[in-house]
């Protein structure tokens, strides 16, 4: 018999990618082919409260969840995960034998003394016991030591090693699995839960089952295709191999190639997990997913931005997720203080009462180029591109407020001919005839969307008091199944601008309609090309 049992968790930490909604027909066929896997335990969800339902991967007790469980078990055991602040343990009933097997509980470090009569409550209702530490590199030595003497009087079934924010290296779990081994009671087995932020999951799944030998019964935890938020978890398909492969293990592969070929896959047409350079920023300062996603959204946000950010914040903060504070923090990395005064007075003296064109990079800017040239040859216009130099049509000034747009047109042969109007934010990579205009004067939170270059230089326009604006190249974001591409180069493109399209459109209007209800010079404001938003500035402000 080998000494690593492997625990499948697909149907817990994957479901957090779909609102823990698989569907009875997907719950019911993963376990069963888990089963026929031969993997040692199956993990079918969490033990919550509340949030059960049908087609959910979440249950209030054993009762529940027994609609899910095989009458032939095979050689297989079925777990759960209890999340001790979001379940009361009165709501566990007693093990009859029909349904899960053992409970993990997972807390917090600063739950560690409150979840003992919970653990104990576990095994006295007749299940197997796990116990799950959150952020185990989150405890000191001394920290993990006492937690080991609590949980040494309940004597466990298993005590998992947890690197939940993926920021493990191989010495690290090596100190940890020592201190654990050498202290933790022998009858205990050793659990290892890891996610790829750094890439590390499956090597360190591998170097656990090897330092274990010898010395205790390990259960390593996987998921099909390493299935899981963010980074994603170990995949239980490389792990089980590995243990095929060097240990003579007897897992049947193809049970676990048929899953993934007949659910998992299809899964990541509506949802999506796996290395990217965000995550290994998360593992790195060992930060909550959470934190990423938000700041992901930001779409000027480069990747050192995040590093600082993040680092900004502090350990304790970027462990859970406080949305104000990133925001805060997000604001304050853009606006450096900078007193604009004298460059606002300059350009009011070149722009007030002018007729003003602002090209924006949409599709439009290059479809509808002869309209655009025909307006100009007709108006003689201030000419204004934003983040985007035209090939054929030449600008005035430029406005940057986006740092990667700001790098990107840098190296075209216009960049250093056009005067250049930008945020404060990129103030570092301003000219001496540039023109730095604080970024705190343009910005307004309430949108995930706020920093949307054309919105700001709307609002700087409304301060120079120009005599009339006409916008081109603003169409709106559509969906790939509606057209070729969103901008007027293809090498502008961005992914997320298709996939929120809806979203981004309806935050775009809300504040282009906040903009015209707060504007203090009345211009009039057209359309030169179509968009979504012709009709913003028909409606009485």
């Amino acid at each position: 018999m080998n000494h690593v049992k492997i625990l499948d968790c697909t149907l817990r930490d994957g479901a957090y990618l779909v609102d823990k909604t698989f569907g009875d027909t997907a719950i019911h066929g993963i376990i069963n082919g888990l089963a026929d896997s031969r993997v040692d335990f199956i993990e079918i969800g969490f033990l919550q409260d509340e949030g059960y339902g049908p087609g959910k991967t979440v249950f209030r007790n054993s009762a529940d969840a027994k609609r899910f469980i095989p009458v032939d078990k095979k050689n297989s055991l079925y777990t759960v995960l209890a999340d001790y602040s979001r379940y009361s343990i009165d709501n566990l009933d007693e093990n009859k034998g029909d349904s899960f097997d053992a409970v993990r509980a997972c807390f917090f470090k600063k739950e560690r003394k409150d979840i003992l009569n919970f653990c104990r409550e576990i095994k006295r209702k007749g299940y197997k016991l796990f116990v799950q530490p959150v952020d185990i590199l989150g405890y000191s030595d001394f920290e993990l030591l006492d937690l080991i003497r609590d949980i040494n009087e309940i004597e466990p079934y298993c005590v998992s090693i947890v690197d939940t924010f993926g920021s493990m290296y191989e010495d690290d779990l090596q100190r940890v699995f020592n201190l654990i081994d050498h202290n933790l009671v022998k009858t205990s087995c050793i659990g290892f839960h890891s996610h790829n932020n750094m890439q590390m999951s499956n090597a360190l799944s591998q170097s656990f089952a090897r330092m274990t030998l010898g010395k205790r019964t390990a259960v390593i935890d996987g998921t099909l295709s390493g299935m899981g938020r963010g980074a994603g978890n170990t995949p239980t398909e490389l792990i089980v191999q590995y243990m095929v492969s060097k240990f003579g293990a007897t897992y049947d592969m193809d049970a676990i190639f048929d899953l993934i070929d007949g659910y998992i896959d299809n899964m990541r047409a509506r949802c999506s997990w796996g290395y990217s350079t965000s995550m290994f920023i998360a593992g790195c300062y060992s930060a909550h997913v959470n934190n990423i996603s938000y700041l992901l959204k930001k779409n000027c946000i480069s990747s050192k931005d995040i590093r600082y950010i993040l680092n900004k914040i502090g350990e304790d903060n970027r462990k859970r997720y406080h949305y104000d504070l990133l925001e805060s923090t997000y604001l304050e990395l853009l606006n450096s203080a900078y007193d604009d005064e004298e460059n606002l007075r300059n350009l009011r003296g070149k722009l007030e009462g002018k007729t003003i064109l602002i090209i924006a990079p949409g599709k439009s800017a290059h479809t509808q180029e002869t309209i655009i040239r025909q307006f100009i040859e007709m108006k003689n216009p201030v000419v204004i591109t934003v983040n985007f130099l035209h090939e054929h049509l030449k600008s005035n000034y430029m406005f940057l407020s986006n740092a990667n747009r700001m790098r990107y047109w840098s190296c075209d042969s216009q960049y250093e001919t056009v005067e250049k109007i930008m945020t404060s934010n990129l103030s570092k990579s301003a000219g001496q005839s540039d023109y730095v205009i604080s970024y705190s004067r343009l910005i307004k939170c309430g949108w995930e969307n706020m920093e949307n270059s054309m919105i700001l230089l709307l609002r700087l326009l409304d301060t120079l008091s120009v005599g009339e604006i006409n916008i081109a190249g603003f169409d709106g974001y559509t969906f790939k199944s509606e057209g070729n591409g969103n901008y007027a180069q293809a090498s502008l493109e961005l992914d997320n601008a298709f996939e929120n399209a809806v979203f981004v459109n309806q935050e775009l209007t809300e504040m282009l309609l906040d903009f015209h209800k707060c504007r203090q010079n009345p211009c009039c404001i057209n359309f030169v090309t179509p968009s979504r938003f012709s009709t913003v500035f028909e409606e009485e402000p």
